[in-house]
């Protein structure tokens, strides 16, 4: 039976209702949405416009994963700013060391003990050894991207089907109907046709890899280990063997992009699996909520980038901006590491999460529904099919987004916030088991009221 037969009665009378109670719960919020004329799209950033409310809360204080909105209405959060906070709102360690930081000087352009101490950490969890630091983990990528050009002296990279790399241009293509490359629906302003400069292929699809691979013009495979913005895919058995052997052969670079898959782990994915690419990069949680992005180079690629005097490493090629490196944020990322994600603290979320996904699947099966439940470490999401999909594609085609935005309402009016993306909750440490209980008892009542 599929979700439009159970829901599509009711779904459409009980969405009105809720979205009337979220404007009477929210009138400040709405307030300050309306009369902020000098933003573009009325919020800071654009993305902030995807709300399934109208318009989005505003914030007065987080902590923990706790959130208190400009009215007075306290959530528990499993949205952690899309990652950025997967350490907690305001950690306390990073708000000390941040402190600190603010009273000797913040934009100084000259390199502090906590970078080389962060580099440090992050060579151990990721096993590479050779950091440098951006603001953003789409800076990293775009860094990357730009070295493993030079040094292979190929044009094109190639990313799986609807991977998430941030706003990185080579990244927007997705497979089309016919198999090909085509530019992802909605790419704004893209330089050139983007495959001009990429190739494409389904995650899980080591034939479809091997076959744009064998052009012989693809300096890197830049991917996540596990898709995640279009809901978590996660790699089949065999599968991320698979790509490592075929970029050797073929003599492509790795890049795996853990700016998400983190979740999997203090050494993300890439120690969880233990995987062996020749690039990481990463971004937002690494922070504890701070601007930051780092990428990791193996010492095979670093040593090739240091012996080439035709590259300018360190003025135009300096990539990453002139606050890139800045002390508050390696003093943000020092804390975050070696203080509060820590070994320990995973693995109190891994065993939050885990609770959270066995919960998940008993009352979507008490309901009959053809859903399927994806974890990924810390990080848990609920899909309208199953099966749950295979790659990116599959996963498009699942998503719903009348019931979906239903769903993100329902919960926000019951005091629970998920990623407003998809239905992602991410666990921190300040995540209880009472907080789980939360969400499970609001999203079961949910359904019960479409059924």
């Amino acid at each position: 039976m599929s979700p439009d037969s159970i829901f599509r009665a009711r779904l459409h009378d009980l969405t009105a209702r809720e979205l009337t109670t979220f404007a009477d719960r929210h009138p400040r919020s709405a307030a300050l949405y309306r009369n902020a004329d000098h933003l573009f799209g009325r919020v800071p950033m654009t993305w902030m416009n995807k709300t399934p409310a109208g318009f989005p809360i505003h914030l007065d204080k987080a902590r923990g994963n706790r959130i208190t909105d400009v009215d007075g209405n306290e959530f528990v959060d499993f949205c952690l700013g899309d990652t950025g906070a997967m350490a907690g709102h305001s950690p306390e360690p990073v708000v000390a060391a941040v402190t600190e930081r603010l009273r000797d000087g913040l934009a100084t352009m000259m390199p502090t003990e906590d970078a080389a101490v962060a580099g440090a950490e992050l060579a151990r969890r990721f096993g590479l050894p050779a950091w440098s630091f951006a603001l953003t983990a789409t800076d990293a990528n775009r860094w990357a991207i730009r070295l493993l050009r030079a040094v292979t002296g190929r044009s094109k990279i190639l990313v799986n089907s609807y991977c998430y790399h941030g706003s990185v241009d080579e990244s927007l293509i997705v497979v089309g109907p016919d198999g090909r490359g085509v530019s992802r629906e909605g790419n704004v302003g893209a330089p050139v046709d983007v495959t001009m400069t990429s190739r494409v292929a389904e995650f899980n699809d080591l034939a479809g890899l091997e076959r744009e691979l064998a052009y012989g013009d693809v300096a890197a495979v830049l991917m996540e280990p596990a898709l995640t913005n279009i809901g978590i895919v996660l790699p089949e058995e065999g599968y991320l063997a698979g790509v490592r052997e075929l970029t050797r052969r073929h003599g492509t670079y790795l890049i795996n992009d853990e700016t998400h898959t983190f979740s999997a782990g203090p050494g993300g994915a890439t120690a969880y699996w233990g995987l062996d690419p020749d690039v990481v990069t990463i971004g937002k949680a690494i922070g504890g909520g701070v601007p930051v992005g780092a990428y990791g180079l193996s010492a095979e690629l670093a040593g090739a980038l240091s012996g080439r005097g035709d590259l300018d490493l360190v003025d135009m090629g300096g990539v990453g901006g002139t606050l890139a490196g800045n002390p508050v944020s390696m003093a943000a990322t020092r804390a975050t590491l070696t203080e509060v994600l820590t070994e320990e603290a995973f693995a109190g979320m891994i065993t939050t999460a885990t609770v959270f996904a066995d919960g998940l699947i008993e009352i979507i099966e008490g309901h009959g529904l053809p859903w399927s439940v994806s974890r990924l470490g810390a990080r848990v999401e609920y899909r309208f099919a199953a099966p749950a999909p295979r790659n990116g594609t599959e996963s498009a085609r699942s998503a719903d987004a009348a019931l979906e935005d239903f769903l993100h309402v329902y919960l926000a009016n019951r005091g629970v916030l998920l990623t407003p993306f998809h239905n992602m909750a991410l666990m921190c440490p300040a995540t209880t088991l009472a907080d789980v209980a939360r969400h499970h008892e609001i999203f079961d009542a949910a359904l019960k009221e479409l059924m």
